[in-house]
């Protein structure tokens, strides 16, 4: 099969450099229509040249060269509110696998035994026949708080690797992101740090849940299921039993909604995911809903946010780059920094690489090269 040019990759490298084709082909020593043919998949560059241009642009060859057949990294994300997902999104996104790829023999083997959710399904009694399966599993009763390490653990027994990343409040259009490198049977899960405790636990589950279901993983079935099944692990059925039967006996729209958000403080999760369980659990029935709109919950909520999770974990902000990578290691039980370290040294990686698959300026990329290259 005949190698080309992964077009897209080097686009996107030129792009954060502030390059243009013609400056690229200076740099390499070529004139700009070898270039040209090399994007049109005319020419295919000499081992020289394509080893300059791994070099100057930070790319490894399983993201520098495509060949016609080659596996496409899966990617789903976890969207910020009111966004779209956008061609570039994705194209970025698969960018990212495919630079991901190198790392892939420097984490532990694969486990044997995984967890999969054979027929996912959004239907309220099969949703929490499996909710209530997964907790058994990991050893969580129906009615006590799904906790963060037990959610970490999960991850790691599965194969999905953690990657705590600090991307801002609202400079991404997601929260986390999702790549499946099928060929290689790992994940990686980009977990933005700078958003709100109360909602980060969900998008933990959600991200879990495209763990258990990857052939679901980006297609808008799986962002239901995920969806579904991180309301109903983290607030089952039976706590949504108790919490509707309480608030159903308030005379009030306020009383209401104090026991809705004591359910959502006694178990660390945002205020309109319980809103939502209990309404679901009473639809299932059907019984009357809340008397609570979706208006009151977004305004309460509103004024109840709480820290950032970066905030919670990195005093002050932003944290030492070995603060950061063991907080990545013995919070989130991730392997990434380890395998990125010898990866770093083994094949003498530039720090343009960090930038690329960490979405970081070059500052902060610098900064943990060195702490790497210690």
């Amino acid at each position: 099969m005949q190698k080309v040019i992964n077009t897209e990759s080097i686009k996107s490298v030129l792009s954060a450099k502030g390059w243009d084709q013609k400056h690229l082909a200076k740099e390499i020593g070529v004139s700009a229509q070898a270039i040209t043919n090399w994007f049109k998949g005319a020419d295919f560059p000499r081992p020289d040249k394509l080893l300059k241009l791994s070099t100057l642009l930070a790319l490894p060859f399983t993201s520098l060269v495509l060949t016609p057949g080659t596996e496409i990294p899966v990617v789903a994300f976890r969207k910020r509110a009111g966004t779209k997902t956008t061609e570039d999104h994705i194209i970025q996104a698969q960018h990212t696998g495919n630079l991901l790829r190198p790392l892939a023999p420097y984490l532990p083997a694969p486990k044997s035994l995984r967890t999969y959710i054979a027929s996912p399904s959004c239907q309220y009694t099969q949703l929490q026949n499996v909710v209530a399966s997964v907790r058994q599993k990991l050893g969580v009763g129906l009615r006590s708080v799904m906790s963060y390490s037990q959610l970490i653990k999960e991850f790691s027994d599965n194969d999905a690797v953690i990657v705590p990343v600090m991307w801002g409040k609202k400079s991404r259009h997601e929260n986390a992101l999702h790549i499946l490198l099928k060929s290689e049977k790992v994940t990686f899960i980009f977990l933005n740090l700078d958003t709100h405790l109360e909602d980060f636990k969900f998008w933990m589950a959600h991200e879990l849940a495209h763990v258990y279901t990857p052939d679901l993983a980006g297609t808008d079935a799986g962002e239901n299921f995920a969806d579904a099944f991180a309301g109903a692990l983290l607030f089952p059925r039976e706590l949504a039993q108790e919490a509707y039967a309480q608030a159903t006996h308030k005379t009030s729209v306020s009383g209401q909604l104090k026991v809705i958000q004591q359910c959502a403080d006694d178990h660390a999760i945002s205020l309109n995911s319980v809103y939502i369980e209990v309404n679901n659990y009473a639809k299932s029935l059907e019984l009357p809903l809340l008397d609570i709109n979706s208006k009151s919950i977004h305004a309460l909520r509103s004024m109840k946010q709480g820290e950032l999770v970066s905030e919670t974990l990195f005093k002050p902000l932003p944290p030492e780059p070995a603060v950061y990578m063991a907080a990545s290691s013995n919070m989130f039980k991730s392997d990434f920094f380890d395998a990125l370290k010898k990866l770093v040294k083994d094949k003498e990686t530039s720090a343009g690489y960090i930038q690329q698959i960490l979405a970081s300026s070059l500052t902060d990329a610098n900064a943990l090269y060195k702490e790497l290259m210690r």
